[in-house]
């Protein structure tokens, strides 16, 4: 069974490809965090802390917008992965949104995203090239990238505090869980989109 799902997102140019993979429980998250701060090409992830993540969609939503800024040539960090890190923040702060979102060296849950393309260093890597280096350096429980399975990561009280999203009391009037946490993630993607309006 793959570890990895290739996504498709509408609007991105069919050249570019989404594969996504995540892991619970990782115990190697001193090392790769070691990896993206020394620029290991090897190791070019978006490594988001999956504590963060409320849905499939906030983190598709990341990944068009930086895949847009890639192609329109209006990266604001080095590269395709660290922009979607920072297109999950709802500020402009970068190094803020890469320690709120990204990988630290304590956490436990993480979503990878690998997007290939066009261009010299990427070209050539295939699904299986990306699944296999994940296999290999990765110490933890792949688990099926779904909604379910980020829920059972999220840290509502960080997700709250990093959206400002706290005293809202028409959201915490809410009784059922499913519509309260459907308001809310309405909320976080309203609150990246703004950032970049």
């Amino acid at each position: 069974m793959s570890i990895i799902e290739t996504i498709p997102i509408d609007h991105v140019p069919a050249d570019h490809a989404v594969h996504v993979a995540f892991f619970k429980d990782v115990q190697n998250a001193a090392f790769l965090h070691s990896q993206l701060l020394a620029r290991n090409a090897d190791f070019e992830y978006a490594l988001i802390d999956a504590s963060v993540a409320v849905s499939r969609t906030h983190i598709l939503a990341a990944a068009f917008k930086a895949v847009t800024a890639r192609v329109d040539g209006s990266l604001k960090t080095p590269n395709v992965h660290s922009e979607l890190v920072a297109s999950l923040s709802s500020a402009n702060n970068i190094a803020e949104a890469y320690r709120r979102y990204g990988i630290s060296p304590t956490t436990k849950d993480v979503i990878a995203v690998k997007i290939v393309s066009p261009g010299p260093a990427s070209k050539s890597l295939s699904a299986e090239d990306v699944e296999k280096h994940l296999k290999e350096n990765f110490q933890g429980t792949p688990v099926p990238f779904s909604d379910e399975s980020i829920a059972t990561s999220t840290d509502w009280s960080k997700v709250r505090k990093y959206y400002k999203l706290n005293g809202l009391a028409w959201v915490d009037a809410i009784k059922d869980e499913a519509e309260r946490r459907e308001q809310l993630e309405t909320l976080v993607l309203g609150a990246m989109a703004l950032r970049t309006a």
